[in-house]
């Protein structure tokens, strides 16, 4: 079976390096050329720029951040996004928009929300007014509303402090068009710099509207029977969670625990920055809330994503099976602006379906790829067993690896992958069973010194929920990123990664026997063209 396998990767490269020569000879006569950062995108070369994901959402070109106003309709998941379309440096912002049947393949819209007098329009949620409790369309043809905070750069430049408030926008055509409520702002500040990024929803317990938003080192929730006029019930953070940096777009939802009846509340909030490995990542605590207020008796500080590439992750309102679907902005702040891309800046990571478990009586909330990401795969490999003596090693020869899923089940015990190309980068995942810790080692993983945070140190993280005698891992490489998913997201890590050529070889190693079950290597389909990828001139 060994050698079986060597002729396949053999015939399997020969094929590939072929494909690749006939490729780049191709991109070399579509030379793409730009004017004043206005960009032609050449059909031909569609999404096929060095680093361009191919299965996660990025924009058609300029930048973009934060998810905004994710809610799901009529079959329609709509996702609108922070965007700045003069630049890939952020910018004056608008909402982008885009649309999916199935959280996997997008369709990009036009622009949603543009600045006006009020402001910059910065994050925010939108919901369905099924009802018309807004009285601004009707029972037959209710409105999408869009609630987001202003930005004031005016008042910003001349030291006021009252430079965020909330506006509310309304479309009657599923988010087609958008008109901006003649009575802006909804929500007044006098006495804050940070007030914004409103997330809304209706609550069945309640039987009315929730809004939280961030106001400086804590949360604010509000209550409205009509979206327009709200009132303030209670404040949540003071004393609890990270206080490193200024708190971000929150997010409340409730959960059941473990399958069972039982509910809890969660509540997210993003910090930047105060990250666990630097910069910027978005925290949750579990608790009770009662459509006025939340309490919890969380003590520790708990992150959804232990990677540095996680931010400003809220969830959908009304996904269908009441499934809680999470979708972040997958960067940082520490080098948003200055990664290694061309026409386009930014992506998002895979929506994950978010659970509610308990390990020693705590709570966990566990993140996993949505159901839908499976039917992009085709295996390639399988393996029932693969055993490692004690100091060595076993090396996969694998051209795909930056478009494809690993997985795997290793027994509780120190195990080390080490992702190899043609041109020695290498992206280093360390675990260590005694210490209880995880490690990501990007530090010679490509292009790392646009920037010194992203290639200046290791990022470890304590593992102390790890308890079952076998560790599951999921891993899931894309053109610029790297997500993993341990013991079904019991722990989970984001990571972008710029490699000069794509990783072809995967080494694992242990310092003592190890054994490697039910291991799958599949490739994943891109979303937007097939193609291969490219490398720097």
């Amino acid at each position: 079976m060994k050698h079986l396998w060597t002729q396949i990767i053999a015939v399997s490269l020969f094929i590939s390096a072929l494909f690749t020569l006939n490729c780049v000879a191709q991109e070399n006569n579509n030379v793409l050329i730009s004017s004043k950062e206005t960009i032609t995108v050449d059909p031909t070369q569609y999404y096929k720029e060095l680093f361009r994901p191919q299965f996660h959402f990025s924009p058609e070109k300029k930048w973009m951040n934060d998810p905004n106003g994710m809610l799901y309709y009529k079959g329609t998941y709509h996702l609108f996004y922070q965007y700045y379309p003069e630049d890939i440096v952020w910018g004056p912002m608008h909402w982008g928009h885009a649309t999916s049947a199935d959280l996997i393949h997008w369709q990009h819209k036009k622009i949603a929300l543009f600045p006006d007098q009020l402001g910059y329009i910065f994050s925010g949620s939108a919901v369905m007014d099924v009802n018309n409790t807004s009285g601004l369309g009707t029972k037959e043809n209710p409105p999408m509303i869009a609630i987001f905070t202003y930005h004031n750069m005016e008042f910003e430049k001349a030291g006021k402090i009252n430079t965020q408030t909330q506006g509310l926008a309304y479309s009657l055509d599923e988010g087609e068009t958008w008109k901006k409520y003649e009575a802006n702002p909804i929500i007044n500040n006098t006495t804050l710099r940070d007030f914004r990024d409103p997330k809304v929803f209706w609550n069945e317990d309640s039987k009315t509207w929730n809004l939280v938003l961030v106001a400086g080192d804590r949360a604010q929730f509000y209550t409205s029977n009509n979206l327009l006029h709200w009132k303030l019930e209670s404040e949540f953070g003071q004393n609890y969670g990270a206080h490193g940096g200024v708190w971000e777009c929150p997010d409340v939802f409730k959960l059941k625990v473990n399958g069972t009846q039982e509910e809890k509340w969660v509540l997210l909030v993003s910090i930047n920055p105060g990250a666990p490995n630097g910069g910027s990542a978005t925290q949750y605590f579990i608790g009770d809330f009662d459509g006025k207020t939340f309490t919890t008796a969380q003590k520790e500080i708990k992150w959804v994503d232990y990677g540095t590439d996680n931010y400003a992750g809220v969830t959908y309102n009304d996904a269908p099976k009441g499934e809680r679907v999470f979708l972040g902005w997958m960067s940082n702040w520490n080098y948003a602006r200055n990664t290694p891309t061309t026409n386009w800046r930014s992506a998002m990571t895979l929506a994950r379906t978010l659970s509610l478990l308990t390990i020693n009586g705590d709570y966990v909330l566990q993140s996993k790829p949505v159901e839908q990401f499976k039917k992009q795969l085709t295996t390639e490999f399988s393996k029932e067993e693969i055993n490692i003596k004690k100091g060595s090693e076993k090396t996969f020869v694998y051209p795909k690896l930056n478009q494809s899923q690993i997985q795997f089940n290793a027994k509780n015990k120190n195990l080390k992958l080490i992702f190899l190309n043609e041109v020695n980068d290498t992206l280093i995942l360390n675990y260590d069973a005694k210490k209880q810790t995880f490690v990501i080692d990007r530090r010679h993983s490509g292009k790392v010194n646009f920037e010194k945070s992203f290639g200046e140190k290791t990022h470890s993280t304590p593992t102390p929920n790890l308890i079952s005698k076998n560790i599951h891992f999921e891993i899931i490489l894309d053109w610029s990123s790297i997500e993993v998913f341990l013991n079904e997201g019991v722990y989970t890590f984001t990571e972008q990664i710029f490699p000069n050529q794509p990783y072809t070889k995967l080494t694992i190693q242990s310092t003592e026997k190890q054994e490697i079950k039910n291991s799958i290597f599949q490739s994943v389909k891109g979303i937007w063209k097939n193609s291969i990828f490219p490398t720097p001139n």
